[in-house]
């Protein structure tokens, strides 16, 4: 409706500001006109009302009578059906968020938001508007524009936190928190909300769960499902294991996505879908695969101990959606009964063609849509949920196509001959352009009768499904078959150079797109295709029968061996590799799977080779190694074998080592020495390091020199080298910043950090390591987030911020855990121990202390953290009272540090046993001995470590020859001054 006439549309806004209640007329008059007034205010008033009413009554006749006069005034006749800002109310008491917003059209009253009149309505209905978007799953994007324009809303800025997190992104949520905490107190001088402090400790502590979503974006209706979603909604409120069962093609994976979805909000840690397609009967290791499917979809990274366990563990509260049970559904039974058990907060829903036969699973038959009886009326057939589906996919095909009294005899003819199976109607729907729904139902039953002898022994419904899929084949051009029935090798889908590749052609994008209007290929995320398992398996019989099977998976082995081999994992590029190579993990799965079954070993060889590197900064340890061992004879995959034992801890990794060291290249050496740092033998791996190094520099290769530099930065660290650890730090970062590597900026700039912690810079040291988590975000590196988490935990113990450890040290731990990197969960552990003891909690502290002491002690080689356990352990004991057993830690403590060449070590041992030793003529030259050390080598003694010198130097103070003991130590190395202890 158009309103001519500014003061026309200006009363318009005035009676609708006043939602239906009477404005007098000398108000509307002083709101029109001001101080400016008409001739005849009066009269002239009078006169807009009469065009504002025939306006009204021109777009609709009869709607004049809405514009009310009376006694008090003037008034318009409102309802929530017609007024934009009452249905607004209406639908958000309805709890309709979405829908409510969705009214919205851009700012309440914009072409009079400067007058007074407006400004309470405009101000009521924009903070309506705001608290709705507070309450709505908005995007990241949508809710930092409105925060931009709304800085100080603590609502917008909770909801933004939360989105920020969910997608992973913890470290810009906490920034967002403390710019508002800073805006706060510069522009009002108030601090946040309670509620928004503990929304930033919830985030700092990981206590908001992560809710990952995974399920893909639908890009038709799901039709005539409506009723089974209810019902599926009621019995995923009860049953842990849901089950959705029915023959191919009558839409089970789709009933199960939207289920799923439509019940997203009652599972905290979120919903991941499952796709089982890919792995098929022929895997080398079927429940290897099945759990390195669910690891993936989880984004969880493996580890070589009780996979099974840490799944439950991590589970929470999640809905599982594991789809394509079929083919592997007593392997699928296995792992479910498992999970479900070890994991109260799951629950599972699963389609297959069979139930999983588990105890307490509902199994719901997923019926065909409802179809015409042979004597419905056209209401009725109108109202059938099979002919709206072909309706709806005819109509997209065909413009023009509609049901009417002409077609709507036809159509309910081919619904009930296509048995109402939705992919039998959609591929139906694509020849309704070509041949009109008469023409399609005479082909249909010209078609049944021809097969009608070839698959007797099928039942009925999937004979109707082959019907229609061998009649879209035939109908297809000599060019699209081949296409077509190529595909069916790849797993869960591919690209379209993977197509062409696989196909021997040079472009096939055109047949494709061809294929999707055929509804035989499906489009997924624009970049990628894939075909419906009904159509696979009909086009892998197809290749069977032409002989082309074998021909074709070698293509497909091939590409995927090369498309491996030119991955761009180490560089600018990395990022976006990562992501492609995710995208075709269940592909290089089956080629790995082929080459092995068929005797291709160097194939096999070369894939492990370049895939190696992947699965590492994906975290896939344990699917690496499986892989590995695949090709036993071969020294490339044993250097990358040997490594992968020492990241897994398992006590066969020197042998394997031995084995192949002589083989390795300056790469194998470095891997090595990298990944069996942790397990304490360092001069081994400092020499391995240093000859790779000479190697890396004489190819030129900077990449390698770079992760040379911070592999022996750590080394450093553990030494206490603090100009080596500057140095190789240093260079490290110049040399991945300058490649762009995403993953050595990471390592570099969190051995840089640990420097500026050691030398007390400690906001310097902050600021790297958060620099550290933004970067590891950014490319969904997870387990190396966890160390940086927990670098900032070690960073605010050495900055007397326990409260801020703690949080550090929880997130960390869990990161950790879910992870399986054993390294980090330690660290966080030390972080939370030292955490509790600096806030008088010992018996905490203790436990957490034994518990590490209790797994260091147990491996076969010497742990790095154990020499810092074992003293702050000693600590605790000391101020328990229990000298005796502070003094044996101590001493421990001392010969590990020693045997790690950590001069800091032996520092921090000498002071506890200088602490608690009955000999305090002896505890004042251990004392003398450390202090001349730590200035020597400029070891710094934080602010949070003087209480316990302090309580060493006041015991050793009651010595009489105090000064002379002293100084005397002074002129001691530490072994030296821990020789005399010995001597005793």
């Amino acid at each position: 409706m158009v309103i001519q006439g500014l003061k026309v549309r200006a009363l318009l806004a005035d009676l609708l500001v006043h939602e239906g209640r009477p404005v007098p007329a000398d108000r509307l008059i002083d709101h029109l006109w001001g101080t400016e007034l008409p001739g005849n205010p009066s009269g002239t008033l009078s006169a807009k009302v009469s065009q504002l009413r025939r306006a009204f009554e021109d777009a609709e006749p009869g709607s004049r009578a809405l514009v009310r006069s009376g006694p008090a005034g003037y008034s318009l006749a409102l309802e929530s059906t017609t007024c934009d800002s009452l249905r607004f109310r209406e639908l958000l008491d309805a709890g309709a968020v979405d829908e409510a917003l969705a009214l919205w059209r851009g700012p309440a009253y914009a072409d009079f938001a400067d007058e007074a009149f407006v400004e309470t309505a405009v101000a009521r209905l924009t903070d309506e508007r705001l608290s709705a978007c507070e309450r709505a799953d908005l995007s990241v994007a949508d809710l930092s524009d409105l925060v931009r324009a709304h800085p100080l809303r603590e609502g917008l800025r909770a909801a933004q936190m939360k989105a920020l997190y969910r997608a992973g992104r913890q470290s810009e949520a906490l920034g967002s928190f403390d710019e508002v905490r800073s805006l706060l107190v510069e522009e009002l001088g108030l601090d946040p909300s309670p509620s928004l402090v503990a929304l930033q400790q919830s985030i700092l502590k990981q206590e908001l769960p992560h809710a990952r979503n995974n399920l893909p974006a639908q890009v038709t209706e799901l039709i005539g499902r409506e009723e089974a979603l209810a019902d599926l909604g009621v019995a995923l409120g009860t049953a842990r294991l849901l089950t959705l069962t029915g023959p191919g093609g009558v839409g089970k994976t789709r009933l199960a996505l939207a289920a799923a979805a439509a019940v997203a909000e009652r599972f905290a840690d979120g919903v991941v879908l499952v796709e089982l397609a890919a792995v098929t009967p022929d895997a080398l290791s079927v429940s290897n695969a099945l759990t390195d499917a669910v690891q993936a979809a989880l984004d969880l990274r493996d580890t070589g101990e009780a996979i099974v366990d840490r799944l439950a563990a991590v589970m929470g509260s999640r809905l599982l959606v594991l789809d394509n049970c079929e083919q592997v559904v007593e392997e699928v039974a296995v792992l479910v009964d498992r999970l479900l058990a070890a994991a109260p907060g799951l629950q599972v829903l699963a389609s297959s063609r069979e139930p999983l036969g588990l105890a307490g699973e509902v199994v719901w038959s997923v019926p065909p849509l409802v179809i015409p009886g042979v004597d419905s009326g056209p209401e009725t057939v109108e109202e059938c949920s099979a002919v709206q589906l072909f309706v709806a996919r005819a109509a997209a095909a065909s413009r023009g196509f509609a049901l009417t009294e002409e077609t709507v005899a036809d159509v309910a003819v081919l619904c009930r001959r296509l048995d109402g199976i939705p992919l039998a109607l959609e591929l139906a729907a694509t020849r309704v352009r070509a041949l009109g729904v008469r023409g399609l139902v005479a082909r249909l039953d010209d078609r049944f009768r021809l097969l009608a002898t070839g698959h007797r022994g099928a039942a009925p419904r999937q004979q109707t499904l082959h019907a229609m899929i061998d009649w879209s084949w035939e109908l297809l051009d000599a060019a699209e078959q081949s296409v077509l029935q190529r595909l069916a090798v790849h797993a869960d889908g591919c690209t379209a150079e993977a197509a062409a590749a696989v196909c021997g052609e040079d472009d096939v994008l055109d047949v494709l797109v061809r294929l999707v209007d055929r509804s035989l290929v499906v489009p997924v995320d624009g970049t990628r295709f894939r075909l419906l398992e009904s159509v696979a398996a009909y086009c892998v019989d197809k290749l069977q029968d032409s002989g082309e099977l074998e021909a074709v998976r070698q293509r497909h082995l091939a590409y995927y061996v090369s498309l491996a081999e030119s991955a761009q994992l180490f560089g600018a590029e990395q990022g976006r590799w990562l992501q492609l190579l995710d995208d075709d993990s269940a592909n290089f799965r089956v080629a790995l799977d082929r080459a092995v079954s068929t005797g291709q070993l160097d194939m096999a060889e070369r894939l492990v080779d370049a895939l190696a590197w992947y699965w590492f900064l994906r975290g896939r340890h344990l699917e690496a190694l499986r892989s590995m061992e695949a090709v036993p004879g071969s020294a490339r995959a044993g250097i990358w074998r040997a490594g992968y034992l020492y990241l897994l801890g398992r006590p066969e990794a020197a042998v394997e080592r031995d084995r192949w060291i002589d083989a390795a290249d300056a790469m194998g050496q470095w891997w090595i020495g990298y990944a069996a740092s942790d397990a304490g033998d360092l001069a081994a791996c400092q020499s391995l390091l240093d000859s790779a190094l000479k190697r890396f520099e004489a190819d030129g290769d900077q990449w390698g020199v770079g992760a040379v530099l911070a592999a022996r930065a750590k080394h450093a660290h553990v030494r206490g080298d603090l100009p080596a650890l500057y140095d190789d730090a240093c260079r490290s970062i110049a040399i991945f910043r300058a490649l762009g590597d995403r993953w050595g900026v990471l390592q570099a700039t969190s051995w840089f950090g640990a420097h500026a912690e050691l030398v007390g810079d400690f906001d310097e040291a902050e600021r790297l390591h958060l620099e550290g988590v933004a970067a590891a975000e950014e490319i969904g590196l997870w387990p190396e987030l966890a160390n940086e988490l927990g670098m900032l935990g070690w960073t605010s113990i050495r900055q007397g911020r326990y409260d801020a450890a703690r949080s550090y040290g929880e997130r960390a731990v869990r990161l950790a855990t879910e992870q399986g990197q054993r390294a980090t969960q330690a660290l966080a552990e030390i972080v939370l121990a030292f955490a509790a003891r600096r806030t008088g909690a010992l018996g905490e502290a203790s436990e957490r202390l034994q518990t590490l002491i209790d797994v260091a002690r147990r491996q076969q080689e010497a742990v790095l953290y154990l020499a810092l356990v074992l003293d702050e352990l000693g600590f605790v004991r000391e101020l328990q009272g229990r000298l005796g057993d502070a003094l044996e830690l101590h001493v421990e403590a001392f010969r590990v540090s020693e045997e790690f060449d950590s001069l800091r070590g032996m520092c921090w041992a000498l002071e506890g046993i200088a602490g608690c030793h009955p000999d305090k003529t002896l505890a004042a030259v251990l004392l003398g001995c450390t202090a001349a050390t730590r200035a020597s080598e400029n070891y710094l003694v934080a602010a949070t470590e003087t209480d316990d010198l302090d309580r060493a130097v006041a015991a050793a103070a009651s010595a009489p020859d105090y000064q002379v003991a002293y100084a005397r130590g002074a002129e001691l190395s530490p072994a030296e001054a821990f020789t005399l202890l010995v001597r005793q």
